[in-house]
Order: structure tokens, then C-alpha cells, then sequence
């Protein structure tokens, strides 16, 4: 079996961060505005910061919870969801590569792993979550998730 190559604390695809939006080419032509004028809040810019916090976390099968915590570290970005009472009110922390997009209008974020693999996944550790130890153990149980899917 090969190694995977997938890598749990970056973004898969950048653009799913703001909102699924695909790039222009030179050529094409600039998108249709909305009828209703355009005036809602819309997926911020190339560069803007953004705050998940509050925003629902879907699973493939169903809601997980809210974003509790974000991250923004280079090398290490991060969700700490709040999972509410389904799993009894626990914290989990999800590698943001498990991210597929962000729709900033429903202010939902939608991840690819199920209710039960995030159920799974190793307990949140408030003390540890920054330290590299504890971040290779979320990760690699990710990793396997994707092996095994």
C-alpha cells in the first residue's frame, strides 16, 4: 500500500475555505449577480481573515456541532468543534483538510468524514492541542479514516 499523501492541517482546496468559488480566467466573462441585488454578506476576498466561530459543522450524514475555535497557524490549521449533546456535549478537534467548503451564507461548515468517524476520533485535550505529540495523533488518526474509506 502507498503512503498517503494527504496532509490533515491544510486546506485540501483553498477556494472551499471562501466559499467554493472557482478562479476566472482572462477570458471570461464576470458572474451574474444575484436578483435580489447582491446586498448579503458574501465569501470574503483572496487574504481576508475569517472567523469560523459559531458557524455549524456538517458531517457527510448529519450535524456535528458548532466551531468553538479556529486556527490560522501556517503549518497547523484547526477546528475545535463543540459537538453539543449528541455525543454529551464533547470537544473535538477536526484537521482543517478535512474541510470540503465553507458556504459563509448558511454559515455552515461542511467536513467529508461521518458522525461516527468524528465520534471516534481521539478525546480533545485542552492542554495538549497546541503541542506537535498530540496534533500526530489527530492526525494520523484521520489519515487512517481516509485509508479506509
Amino acid at each position: 500500500m502507498q503512503p498517503s499523501t494527504f496532509n490533515p492541517w491544510t486546506w485540501r482546496d483553498p477556494s472551499a475555505l471562501a466559499g467554493g468559488y472557482s478562479g476566472a480566467a482572462p477570458d471570461s466573462a464576470p458572474p451574474e449577480r444575484p436578483e435580489s441585488g447582491g446586498d448579503g454578506p458574501d465569501a470574503p476576498g483572496p487574504g481576508t481573515p475569517l472567523d469560523l466561530v459559531g458557524y455549524r459543522v456538517e458531517a457527510t450524514d448529519g450535524r456535528i456541532g458548532s466551531v468553538d475555535e479556529a486556527s490560522d497557524d501556517t503549518d497547523t490549521r484547526w477546528l475545535v468543534v463543540e459537538t453539543g449533546p449528541w455525543i454529551f456535549g464533547r470537544r473535538v478537534l477536526l484537521p482543517a483538510g478535512t474541510v470540503t467548503r465553507v458556504d459563509h451564507l448558511d454559515r455552515t461548515v461542511h467536513v467529508d468524514r461521518t458522525r461516527d468517524q468524528v465520534k471516534k476520533s481521539p478525546a480533545f485535550d485542552p492542554d495538549a492541542y497546541g503541542q506537535p505529540g498530540y496534533r500526530d495523533q489527530i492526525g494520523d488518526y484521520y489519515r487512517e479514516t481516509y485509508r479506509q474509506s
